[in-house]
């Protein structure tokens, strides 16, 4: 893989099967390489789907397979039908529908016109040869109905009291954005290594630094909330951390509210520390 470089997706989608080849430009932007290939079934109840449709649950199960490599990566995705304009400019959203927008909007996919034949070829080849091993499509998430989550050994919150002053919290953030929108996250690790998570969806344009700014201050005003008096801060965003902790200038001016906000949320705790961390260690 060439770092900087689009990702190039050929899917072909049957009635019953569907195949996708994952390949990659070579320097000279004439020849592709084939990082690698899938192909699959499907159920009786996807067969049933609209072909559109299930080009759209097509290309949300690749990227599911194939996330350590979109991840970091622009992917151009080829096919017959657009299933991006489908899943992200419909006005009412069914519950696959909604899944499967909930699980591309973390990749940067972009839809273009076919120009290239031989992944497409290799694409419908294994769309016709699918694999017999079946491997079912499945974009439930297993924790939706779980309301409350009770750790082995961990003593039951009582109503209306925090956690030890003393205890020691970690706080983990990220946010991330593409070409559908801003995601921001951040997970809170308890003394015992249980793990809180906190997500939210930016409804306004803005900026990577801006988006990691969002996530942290997430983080940090949800732990105040938990009565965490002691926190480890971890980020993958170097200028983020650096700002709060007042080692880099912060130059721009629509970053200096963000810096402000967070140095006074960190005036509720009794000891903080901050850490960068490599971003491959933070996913």
């Amino acid at each position: 893989l060439v770092e900087g470089r689009p990702l190039i997706m050929y899917l072909t989608v049957l009635e019953e099967s569907m195949g996708c080849v994952l390949g990659q430009q070579d320097e000279t932007g004439r020849k592709e390489h084939a990082i690698y290939y899938l192909s699959k079934k499907f159920t009786d109840c996807e067969s049933r789907y609209s072909m559109l449709e299930k080009t759209c649950c097509a290309l949300a199960w690749a990227a599911k397979r194939l996330r350590h490599y979109l991840i970091n990566h622009t992917t151009w995705l080829i096919s017959k039908m657009d299933p991006i304009k489908y899943i992200f400019e419909k006005a009412a959203l069914t519950g696959r529908i909604a899944r499967w927008q909930m699980l591309l909007s973390e990749y940067d996919i972009e839809y273009r016109t076919q120009k290239a034949i031989k992944g497409s070829i290799l694409a419908d080849h294994l769309a016709h040869q699918p694999v017999e091993d079946y491997q079912p499509i499945k974009f439930d998430f297993p924790d939706e109905e779980i309301m409350y989550l009770k750790m082995k050994d961990c003593d039951e919150p009582v109503f209306g009291e925090g956690p030890d002053p003393e205890s020691q919290w970690g706080l983990i953030f990220d946010g991330a954005v593409n070409l559908y929108g801003s995601g921001i996250g951040a997970i809170i690790v308890t003394p015992k290594g249980a793990h809180i998570p906190f997500t939210a969806r930016l409804q306004f344009e803005c900026t990577n630094n801006i988006a990691e700014y969002e996530a942290c201050i997430m983080g940090i005003e949800e732990a105040i909330d938990l009565r965490i008096k002691n926190i480890d801060i971890y980020g993958d965003s170097t200028l983020v951390i650096n700002q709060i902790k007042g080692e880099w200038e912060t130059r721009h001016a629509g970053l200096i509210p963000y810096r402000d906000y967070a140095r006074w949320l960190l005036t509720f705790f009794n000891k903080v520390e901050l850490h960068h961390i490599p971003r491959d260690e933070n996913q």
